[in-house]
């Protein structure tokens, strides 16, 4: 009996395999010889005078002057973002633009200057009452932690203008890249 089951699943193997062979012909025997390219796309319109003040995003946005030296993060209140800057020591073709990104100010505003990372929080409850994650602290000001942190849903409203909170809110992607940058006693650098 085991004799006629080997046979039959050998058998069998025989017969898949040549299927999958036979159908990986037929696929490359109907593929053309060369895909289609997409159409050309239109130039982009020029932009308007209304825009003309609004920062390309193919552009890097250049980190502040006076933001200081070295790896840190440099936050400005005033244009609301954030930059994550490397080491300056690197190789020049090694240096890329530091990663840059918008983020939603707390109501409560770390004043301009240096301060470090105390304290990091992996998943806890914002002072506003919402799951965070990534909680980045760098500052108390009026009584209030002031920290990054991104909403765990995801999303960035602007906070309730009547509450003191500390949290500066940015996307969760950005968040894990803040979280991965500022360890413990990092640099922040706050800027008008």
């Amino acid at each position: 009996m085991a004799r006629s089951s080997s046979g039959i699943v050998a058998g069998l193997t025989a017969a898949a395999i040549a299927a999958v062979g036979f159908l990986g012909y037929q696929a490359s025997a109907t593929a053309p010889a060369h895909p289609p390219q997409a159409a050309a796309q239109e130039p982009a319109p020029a932009a308007s005078p209304a825009a003309a003040g609004k920062q390309d995003p193919a552009k890097p946005v250049p980190v502040p002057e006076g933001s200081g030296t070295g790896v840190r993060v440099v936050y400005s209140v005033g244009q609301k973002r954030v930059w994550l800057v490397g080491d300056a020591a690197q190789q020049p073709q090694q240096q890329q633009q530091p990663k840059s990104f918008a983020v939603v100010p707390s109501t409560v505003h770390p004043k301009p200057g240096t301060y470090l990372v105390g304290s990091r929080s992996g998943s806890v409850t914002g002072s506003d009452g919402v799951p965070i994650e990534h909680v980045v602290r760098f500052a108390t000001q009026e009584g209030v932690a002031v920290g990054f942190s991104a909403r765990v849903d995801g999303t960035t409203p602007e906070p309730d203008p009547n509450k003191k909170t500390g949290g500066i809110r940015m996307a969760r992607a950005d968040g894990d890249a803040m979280w991965a940058f500022a360890t413990i006693s990092s640099k922040v650098v706050v800027v008008p």
